[in-house]
């Protein structure tokens, strides 16, 4: 009978002492919270688009007439004063112009000086009676067309010499040349359009840059709205700008509808180059306070949170927004809250928590392990116990 008694005990020391371990294992009778402290933040609400640079003057420079380039100035790069001569033209066939209009006005002023003593003659002998008055009125008639041939003769010559004084290509403004668009002795020919020499930025030091904003986004873009962007040159650099324009026209690219939105970037550095694309955000609302991670808004215990705290489960059927804080005393507390801004990461908290409360964001079962370290597989391992 006693070596029986003593049989059953060691029976079962040996059922129960797998099951006394099986029930320390982390995850069967312990559960952890995820938790985050409301602290001071800044929220903001963005819209990302790309875009290229550009300078914010720019022109074109070209030639009102055709001919072949004689002599080229200046260079990519080369700084211009307004007034600078840029190029100039084979002046050849224009001073040829020039002087056939000179031929045209001499004769023009002879001609009205013979129609003018034609019809003093004419008159004198009309008041005498002694011309018809049909010569008169020839007199009078010739002496009208001289004069409008003499007016006709000036503007030619004029505009002759207007024509030459385009043969001399001139900077309008102070810049730095960005595009030389011809070669010297190539023949320009300004027939049906401008042909353009030369393209020429008034300071690169001012920038902006011609953002495409999706047409989903445009609705929440202002004037004034700061930006945010980096180019590919500078990758550990963020430059700032402001939104200076939002153009009303759209552009339709494969049934996608954008607005080009122009933000100033200032470029005091001149890091910045023409046509450099830019990855901008632009803050369209922006607000600083007490913050919570979203995540804790979404949080709702299940029932067995409260059956292994201890706690009588409470309603959690609220219509106010709520975040569950971990007490001092290991318990949890549902507190309603007001909110306000969020992003979708953060949410500021207008009204009823305080700075250092202690919000939950999840639960999980079991107590939070120290990950192992990674194990080299060329390394021998220590022999089984």
């Amino acid at each position: 009978m006693k070596k029986k008694t003593i049989l059953i005990i060691g029976i079962l020391i040996v059922i129960a002492v797998p099951i006394a371990l099986f029930l320390k294992k982390p995850g069967n009778g312990e559960i952890r919270f995820n938790t985050a402290q409301a602290q001071e933040a800044t929220v903001e609400i963005t819209v990302t688009a790309t875009g290229y640079l550009q300078p914010v003057d720019k022109v074109e420079v070209g030639t009102q007439v055709s001919g072949v380039i004689e002599k080229i100035l200046v260079d990519y790069n080369s700084q211009v004063k307004k007034g600078q001569l840029l190029a100039e033209i084979d002046k050849s066939t224009l001073t040829e112009q020039v002087t056939q209009a000179k031929a045209g006005l001499t004769s023009a002023e002879s001609d009205l000086k013979y129609a003018r003593q034609s019809y003093d003659r004419t008159k004198q002998l009309y008041d005498v009676k002694a011309a018809t008055e049909v010569a008169y009125e020839e007199a009078v008639n010739r002496l009208a067309q001289a004069e409008t041939t003499l007016a006709r003769a000036k503007a030619s010559l004029h505009q002759a010499q207007v024509n030459l004084s385009y043969a001399e290509i001139y900077s309008p403004i102070d810049g730095v040349v960005l595009d030389r668009s011809v070669e010297q002795g190539q023949t320009v020919a300004a027939s049906f359009n401008t042909p353009t020499l030369f393209t020429i930025a008034n300071d690169l030091k001012k920038m902006q840059v011609e953002a495409d904003v999706d047409e989903a986004d445009i609705g929440r873009v202002r004037t004034g709205q700061k930006v945010r962007f980096t180019v590919d040159a500078y990758s550990d650099d963020t430059f700032e700008g402001t939104v200076n324009q939002i153009r009303l026209q759209p552009t339709v690219t494969n049934n996608v509808v954008t607005y080009t939105v122009i933000i100033e970037a200032p470029n005091p550095e001149e890091k910045l180059f023409p046509g450099m694309t830019a990855s901008i955000t632009i803050t369209t609302d922006e607000a600083t306070g007490l913050a919570v991670p979203a995540a804790a808004l979404l949080f709702n215990p299940a029932p067995e949170v409260f059956k292994h705290l201890k706690m009588k489960p409470e309603n959690t059927d609220f219509t106010p927004r709520a975040v569950w804080l971990q007490t001092q005393d290991g318990t949890v507390r549902r507190e309603a809250v007001k909110t306000g801004l969020t992003d979708g990461v953060n949410t500021l908290v207008e009204e009823g928590l305080k700075v250092g409360d202690t919000v939950i964001l999840s639960v999980a079962a079991g107590k939070e392990e120290t990950p192992a370290a990674a194990s080299n597989p060329f390394m021998p391992r220590p022999p089984r116990r």
